[in-house]
């Protein structure tokens, strides 16, 4: 079954608006748990300019499915991740506007700086997945680094202008996915994904996982986070039925 990360990252940048302390991403992330979140994802930015540190710690503390830690590829984050100790770690290119990266890594233009990062990462037996753009050449370049997952960028089939754009990318994930798959690497797929366009792509079998924040967050200010987490299980398992016809 597929399964759904939770970014509580959203939680963590309104609670910024404010200078506060609340919302909690710590307590999302326990209540996204109890909806049934397979893991929590939580991405912790140079200038920890949301997510802070301090999440991070509890968060591994309390999480009790999977904990996924987002970094841009930087010296210093190896060792947060080393000092975290999550069950995997995410590399993002940098988020220089605070909304997230736009898209994925150029593993081509920035594959030393990469390569410097998943190997110590992988020797202290942390898995890597890379964000990249549904391309399989990136595809190909992540394999070449070692990378035990990719994370297919949907951002742009999620905000699509047309149905005849949202196929043309589909397309193009779909041949992504599926070489990721043939290649023996764990498949992921997130940004701009909400509770409609979600379910144009949990019908492909490659995907393992999603990773979504925002539309849960959006969603969970209206009816709670567990119904929310709930909500898009429900989603993606109902349009997953389709896998047993391809």
């Amino acid at each position: 079954m597929t399964r759904l990360l939770v970014n509580v990252d959203p939680v963590a940048a309104l609670r910024q608006t404010d200078q506060s302390n609340q919302p909690d991403p710590v307590a999302a992330a326990l209540q996204a748990e109890l909806g049934g979140a397979d893991g929590i994802a939580a991405h912790l930015r140079g200038d920890r300019g949301h997510t802070r540190e301090r999440d991070i710690r509890l968060l591994r503390q309390t999480v009790q499915t999977r904990l996924v830690l987002r970094l841009a590829p930087a010296a210093e984050a190896i060792g947060m991740a080393m000092d975290f100790k999550p069950d995997m770690v995410t590399l993002v290119p940098p988020d220089n506007d605070g909304h997230g990266p736009a898209g994925g890594l150029d593993l081509m233009t920035k594959r030393i700086e990469i390569a410097e990062m998943i190997d110590p990462l992988k020797n202290s037996g942390i898995p890597v997945c890379l964000l990249i753009d549904p391309d399989p050449d990136q595809v190909k370049l992540a394999h070449k680094l070692d990378a035990d997952a990719v994370e297919i960028a949907t951002r742009a089939f999620g905000e699509a202008a047309s149905a005849k754009i949202r196929s043309q990318i589909l397309d193009k994930i779909t041949d992504t996915v599926k070489l990721a798959r043939r290649l023996r690497m764990e498949v992921h797929a997130g940004q701009g994904l909400d509770y409609l366009s979600v379910q144009g792509l949990a019908p492909l079998k490659e995907i393992d996982c999603f990773c979504i924040g925002h539309s849960i967050v959006a969603r969970a200010v209206l009816i709670g986070m567990v119904e929310a987490v709930r909500e898009m299980r429900r989603r993606i398992r109902e349009s997953a039925w389709s896998k047993f016809k391809r």
